[in-house]
């Protein structure tokens, strides 16, 4: 093994939470070095146009992300069941190359609302104990919204997200969203405009009595240079956003927000084609001294730092712990552990409308968060669920990310899968066809978790992680309780007919349709090391100098897309790491 010299910070991983911390750690003097497993990526070339408007390579065959080949995930449903390889891209985007999975999300930027931060205390406050089923396992995150604040707004900030506020310090605004925590100052950027269709569903929504709010949207509206000097420039509306680089500088993503700073700094280095394979701990077990990886060479590097940084992927987090042998791995039957604890995903609807020829929808319009118009109204604890036997919510959305012909093109029910009558309703629908999206929450259960495959192997020989998931009836109630509101306002927009797709009581999770890549959870944020394996520093219970960023660290799953909350913990556990740990190293929070 190659033993190289020492640095004081290692991170592994350079998606968002990888770029955030190695500016803040170089800031603060550390010299930085990054393991990324892909390769370099930038705006220029490899997103430039045409090449990146490519829907086949990139939509369908995942030019961007991680080869399944060489590593994946294994599925079951059920504790006792046999898992099987994830071996084609569906239900989730495993991102790979630098700038992860921030090369190539769509841009919805949300905080969480407050009570999310302390969701079952304010649960059981609200409805008693009795109102959670017996296996949820959701906890706190020992984090309040309000000591969040400055960081959601540092991250909006960084990325210049546009929208509109609706809570502006304690006072609400016309024409934002009304549920949302109160806000320190606007978005750095006015919202996108909208698109016909979020017209339509905004005006539906009016008329049935709940408050449309424009989306908040990290495609910047205007020309923006955000607080580290970088312009981003303004989007197009090109339809190319989740699966694709953006060619215009438009799309907030690590390049186009920090990297053309980060990586001119001396005290920075970025090491691609490295393959990180554990986490050495001294011979104690309570320190990190260092990382193993595989180099480009197919060599083995130890790489020896005074801190390490996990800001990979939510999956990669919880796998890397794992395979170091750092915290007890969860156990479902003794409900005794945490490395894998509280995996949880989302839970989504949809309803497609049709209009007849004369209105035009135009759907290659399109952006990816831009252009919607957004129901708030269900999500969270927005409203009293106690007659309808469930918590958690969704948002809706209207509008559409554009019009791609492949995985966008929607056909009305009872189209026939191939042929002539399938070619001509793709011909008579395309410009006129508009959607509602039904974004939703997932609890977290006993019984639904992360742990490593007994069988399945990775490229290099060790063992991949297995996930433990399907749904529950709080998801089923939730989701058809929203979905119905989605419908009623369905009705007010007046297509020709309309189709919906909803999990039916009874469905298995199905790793062959796409839902979203806002997977969470495995190494969680708590109070309490028994329950928890972060406190609320991010900082590992068991190893203090070790710290894990991400939403591997979220205890359940928010109705809201994760990108905005995962960017705030990653400054505020910077911020922590700055004014605290590096002038006394050692736990920032006594168990």
């Amino acid at each position: 093994m190659i033993t190289l010299k020492p640095v004081d910070a290692v991170l592994v991983g350079f998606g968002w939470t990888g770029a955030i911390m190695g500016m803040e750690l170089t800031e603060a003097g550390l010299n930085v070095l990054a393991l990324e497993r892909g390769e370099y990526r930038d705006t220029s070339p490899d997103f430039s146009y045409p090449k990146i408007v490519d829907e086949l390579a990139y939509g369908i065959r995942g030019r961007l992300f991680q080869p399944l080949a060489k590593e994946t995930v294994t599925v079951r449903h059920n504790v006792g069941d046999t898992a099987v390889p994830y071996r084609q891209y569906g239900s989730f985007l495993l991102g790979n190359n630098v700038g992860g999975a921030g090369v190539h999300w769509n841009g919805q930027t949300y905080r969480p609302s407050p009570e999310d931060l302390n969701f079952r205390s304010h649960v059981v406050n609200r409805y008693g104990r009795k109102f959670l089923p017996e296996d949820m396992t959701i906890q706190d995150y020992g984090i309040s919204y309000d000591e969040l604040e400055p960081h959601f707004d540092r991250f909006e900030y960084l990325c210049g997200t546009s929208g509109k506020a609706g809570n502006l310090k304690g006072a609400k605004v016309e024409g934002g969203n009304p549920f949302e925590g109160t806000r320190s100052r606007e978005y750095p950027n006015p919202p996108m405009t909208d698109t016909y269709g979020a017209t339509l569903f905004a005006n539906a929504a009016r008329d049935a009595g709940l408050h449309p709010f424009p989306q908040p949207s990290s495609n910047a509206s205007r020309p923006y240079t955000n607080p580290h000097g970088v312009r981003l420039g303004p989007c197009n509306y090109c339809g190319f956003c989740e699966r694709f680089g953006c060619f215009m500088y438009s799309k907030a993503t690590p390049q186009t927000t920090i990297l053309p700073v980060l990586m001119q700094r001396r005290n920075f280095e970025l090491r691609t084609s490295s393959y990180v394979t554990r986490i050495k701990l001294d011979s104690d077990g309570k320190r990190a001294v260092g990382v193993i990886y595989i180099d480009a060479q197919g060599r083995e590097v130890f790489q020896p730092a005074e801190m390490v940084v996990l800001s990979a992927y939510q999956m990669h987090n919880v796998r890397l712990l794992l395979l170091s042998g750092i915290g007890k791995p969860y156990d479902p039957i003794s409900g005794t552990g945490v490395i894998g604890k509280n995996y949880a995903y989302q839970m989504m609807s949809s309803v497609s409308l049709f209009y007849d020829k004369d209105v035009a929808i135009n759907p290659f319009v399109g952006a990816g968060s831009g252009g919607f118009q957004i129901v708030d109204d269900f999500n969270a604890d927005h409203f009293d669920h106690a007659p309808h036997g469930f918590v958690g919510g969704a948002y809706l959305y209207g509008g559409q990310t554009g019009g791609r012909p492949i995985q966008q093109l929607t056909v009305p029910p009872g189209t026939p899968a191939w042929g002539a009558a399938w070619k001509r309703a793709a011909k008579d629908s395309y410009l006129h066809t508009t959607s509602i999206g039904i974004h939703g929450s997932v609890m977290s259960y006993r019984y639904r978790y992360l742990d490593l495959d007994p069988t399945y192997k990775d490229a290099f020989g060790l063992p991949l992680l297995r996930m433990t998931f399907d749904w529950h009836d709080n998801e089923y109630k939730m989701s058809r309780f929203v979905t119905d509101r989605a419908l009623e306002v369905a009705e007010r927009m007046k297509p020709r007919q309309h189709s919906v797709t909803i999990n039916q009581p009874g469905d298995h999770y199905d790793v062959r349709r796409y839902q979203t890549t806002h997977t969470t959870g495995g190494a969680i944020v708590g109070t309490d090391p028994a329950s928890s394996a972060l406190n609320r520093y991010l900082q590992n219970w068991d190893v203090h100098n070790l710290f894990v960023m991400g939403a591997s660290a979220f205890p359940q799953n928010i109705g809201y897309n994760p990108t905005g909350l995962v960017g705030a913990l990653a400054y505020w556990s910077a911020q922590a790491i700055r004014e605290t740990y590096l002038k006394n190293p050692g736990p920032m929070v006594q168990a």
